[in-house]
């Protein structure tokens, strides 16, 4: 007999740990382990976690002794091997624990929940005596119900801290504690009927037929059974199951149904069911392309011989998509996958609905707003590369850590959005250049579309590193649309502002809507008004954890903090001084929300933000009802702006440019830029010229200039200059460090002596410590230091030495407690 190997696995486990550990195989996984199953391993005190093998190997860990897996969970591998690489790409280029970047990938579903249940030992012998009356009602509970949870047994003793009991008892060996796991991904069902295979013969169907056309009171029966031989017979490789959902829209006999049932006519099965809806409606044709885009198709095509990754510069309505679905159609006809990444949810509304009548059931979305029963099933079908179902993935960033296996091409729309970084929690990764690196690990090509291309990814194709096509016209020869400021400065001295509303604004609203036209209204600000404050003394009231002001939103009648969520009541009178004279100062969505519907009692207003769009179906429903006409006025912030396309839109008004205008940010400008033409190209999209209307306390501003002569590439020329004489982004790296701790001082020091050894290293590239524009969030104090590192330079070393300085700080007791949140790239 030959002697068995002795394996050993290392192991990702989901917690915010650097290392992957190393854990023995047993002897009956020997055969059946592979890289990529999730395996239970027990980690800490008494703790399982489900955790993914990544390599196999027969090394035997030096100088401790490696504890067993306790249980396999898969048959086969959940994630492949490209994916464990793109993962560690992940985890080293953004200084985030590998557990950290397992957990962003997976659908929650896929990390099985461990609770502490208990069991009477096996050794027990049924003594009582010793025991007390808490412990003799465990006892009995156990022999009654055989195995309980802690939350089970604190309810029958009727006390809460059960622990020391439960210790005891396990101690004395009467129990003994038991993780177990349970499987949180349930999949859909659903009841189907089908005809008894008896009558699946087309005689003894029609016997069945002719029994029941002579029985009396059986038309309903009959109907059903004609309904399943239609079904049947009717259609060549039909299913022979139908669902009772099915039956019931076509309007058939439930009590009859049960009837044939009880005959034995029909059967009735629980089946597993797919989650994602179909499409099964004809498919569209391609569009026919215009000679500009014809153009920029075959560009693309000549930059992709030569270069992976090209850049299509076209100003807003030039007809992006369809240059996008054409080079879809190819990749498909190659027998590829295709990801389609976008910045916001709210953008895969309208274009799942585009690019579903074209492609179909070769369309599926992912991201956050789908549960998580959803995401198991879209990830099954991708790591099982389904010919027929999701060959095109439309998602948010999280898109990128799906299992493709054979990926042939990467569209990256609005690709200069800040909403494709990811601020928290842990890996901080941007998703546009996380789906560049996974293009080149499965040697895709990748093709980024904007109006606004960031200035980075601008600068690369100037420089000839990215390929780069310019579509300079909309679509049909659409001119774009007309871009006036109106002065609020010298509307307020003349006293001719409504509110909030310029005179010129109201008037251009006004002849909009009289045209049929429909309006959008941009306010970068969501809630009622963003501060309260005593006319007296000045007081407004603030957040308890965070160092801002309240926002009050009227809807929910509430005091909000948009950091921490903290909430309170409406304040009637100062806290300061007592009094009541509290006054509004400045305005959100929602406050424009109420005015317009003042102004405009007669027309339908409705507001797009954060808050209206928490639910699933929010954002679907308020574009369709936008589509269809049903809103006149549309007020929403930063959401609106990216790549929605309206075809009824005549006026765009930007209420507040001098916010996006005054930020403390080295890309104030560049953002206000963005979103101001973004904004603007949604007026005007479809035969006619829109206007926008920027209210602006300074129209002379240059960005303000650039945005209503449409240059790009004048905003492009001034702001290269200013990056590279300030050392920013794309001539330098920058990574930034947050330190947090509850007390100011205790941080004060710690952010002192952390940047004193940075600055042995890093020298003059070295910032800070410095306080951000909000110092407290959340109860803790924040402080940043910025490392601002020359392209050129190595970043694995930089990393390196930056990862040994910040484990050498921790080394310092008086520093344990302070949290150093590492953010490379910061957006």
């Amino acid at each position: 007999m030959s002697e068995r190997k002795t394996f050993f696995a290392e192991v990702i486990i989901p917690l915010a740990v650097k290392n992957e550990f190393t854990y023995r195989v047993p002897y009956e996984l020997n055969d059946i382990l592979v890289p990529g199953m999730r395996v239970i391993v027990p980690f800490g005190r008494g703790k399982l976690y489900t955790g993914i093998a990544t390599r196999i190997h027969e090394e035997v860990p030096q100088g401790y002794q490696a504890r067993y897996i306790e249980h396999l969970l898969d048959d086969a591998p959940i994630i492949t091997g490209t994916q464990y690489r793109f993962w560690k790409w992940i985890s080293s280029y953004y200084m985030a624990p590998i557990g950290d970047v397992m957990n962003a990938s997976l659908p929650s579903n896929f990390k099985l929940a461990s609770e502490t249940k208990v069991i009477l030992h096996p050794d027990f012998n049924g003594d009582t005596r010793a025991l007390n009356e808490r412990q003799l009602q465990i006892v009995e509970a156990l022999e009654i119900q055989e195995i309980l949870d802690l939350k089970s047994i604190s309810e029958i003793v009727g006390i809460k801290t059960i622990q020391p009991i439960i210790k005891e008892l396990i101690d004395r060996k009467i129990i003994l504690s038991q993780e177990e796991l349970n499987h949180r991904y349930t999949p859909k069902t659903a009841v189907y009927y089908c005809l008894d295979e008896g009558f699946h013969q087309e005689e003894e169907l029609h016997k069945l037929l002719e029994s029941l056309e002579r029985g009396k009171q059986l038309e309903k029966q009959l109907e059903i059974v004609l309904y399943f031989a239609q079904k049947m017979f009717g259609k060549k490789g039909a299913e022979p199951y139908i669902s009772r959902k099915e039956l019931q829209e076509a309007s058939l006999s439930v009590s009859a149904i049960n009837t044939l049932e009880k005959k034995g006519v029909l059967r009735s099965e629980r089946l597993q069911i797919d989650r994602l809806t179909t499409n099964q409606k004809e498919l569209n044709e391609l569009k026919t392309l215009s000679v500009e885009q014809q153009r920029a198709l075959k560009e693309i095509r000549i930059e992709h011989q030569s270069k992976d990754i090209c850049l299509l510069h076209g100003v807003t309505g030039s007809g992006k998509t369809e240059i996008y679905v054409e080079l879809i159609r190819e990749q498909l006809e190659a027998g590829k996958q295709v990801l389609f990444l976008l910045p916001e949810i709210a953008l895969t509304t309208q274009l799942i609905q585009r690019l579903s009548a074209y492609f179909g059931d070769l369309v599926g979305v992912y991201h956050s707003k789908f549960n998580q029963n959803e995401r198991v099933e879209i990830w099954n079908h991708i790591l099982n590369d389904h010919p027929e179902r999701f060959r095109i993935i439309l998602g948010a960033r999280s898109s990128v850590f799906l299992p493709f296996k054979n990926l042939g091409l990467v569209i990256i729309d609005e690709e200069h959005e800040s909403s494709f970084k990811q601020y928290d929690p842990s890996p901080r990764y941007h998703g546009r250049d996380c789906a560049i690196v996974l293009a080149q690990m499965q040697g895709a090509k990748v093709l980024m579309g904007s109006a606004t291309p960031s200035v980075e990814s601008y600068y690369h194709a100037k420089s000839g590193k990215y390929g780069l096509i310019e579509l300079k016209e909309r679509y049909q020869g659409l001119q774009l649309p007309e871009i006036c400021c109106a002065d609020v400065r010298k509307e307020r001295k003349r006293k001719t502002m409504h509110s909030h509303f310029s005179s010129f604004l109201l008037e251009e609203i006004n002849h909009t809507l009289e045209h049929g036209k429909q309006v959008i209204l941009f306010q970068n600000r969501r809630g009622y008004t963003p501060l309260w404050a005593c006319e007296v003394c000045n007081w407004s009231p603030k957040c308890e954890n965070c160092d801002v002001s309240l926002t009050y939103h009227k809807h929910s009648n509430r005091l909000k903090c948009h950091y921490c969520g903290y909430t309170s009541a409406p304040i009637g009178t100062c806290h300061h001084c007592g009094s009541n004279r509290l006054k509004m100062i400045g305005f959100g969505t929602e406050k424009i929300e109420d005015e317009l519907a003042i102004l405009y009692p007669d027309r339908q207003v409705a507001r797009m933000d954060l808050d209206s769009t928490r639910s699933k179906n929010a954002y679907q429903e308020i574009i369709s009802q936008f589509e269809n006409r049903q809103i006149d006025l549309l007020i929403g912030t930063q959401m609106l702006s990216k790549g929605l396309d309206f075809d009824h839109v005549g006026l765009v008004g930007i209420l507040d440019a001098d916010m996006l205008l005054n930020r403390p940010d080295f890309r104030a400008f560049e953002r206000s830029f963005q979103l101001m033409t973004q904004v603007a190209g949604r007026a005007g999209r479809k035969n006619e010229r829109g206007k926008v209307i920027i209210q602006t306390g300074d129209p002379e501003h240059w960005i303000i200039q650039k945005v209503i002569q449409h240059d790009y590439e004048g905003f492009y020329t001034n702001e290269i200059v200013e990056r590279r004489n300030y050392f920013y982004p794309p001539f330098y790296k920058m990574i930034q460090l947050t330190l947090k701790h509850k007390d100011v001082d205790t941080l004060n020091q710690s952010a002192q002596s952390l940047a004193s050894s940075l600055r042995k290293v890093f020298k003059e590239r070295v910032l800070g410590p410095e306080f951000p524009m909000i110092q407290r969030i959340n109860q803790y104090y924040q402080k940043q230091i910025i490392l601002k590192i020359e392209r050129e330079a190595s970043h694995t070393k930089v990393k390196e030495r930056l990862t040994g300085l910040i484990d050498e700080f921790y080394s310092v007791p008086s520093n344990k407690a302070v949290r150093v949140v590492v953010d490379v790239d910061p957006a």
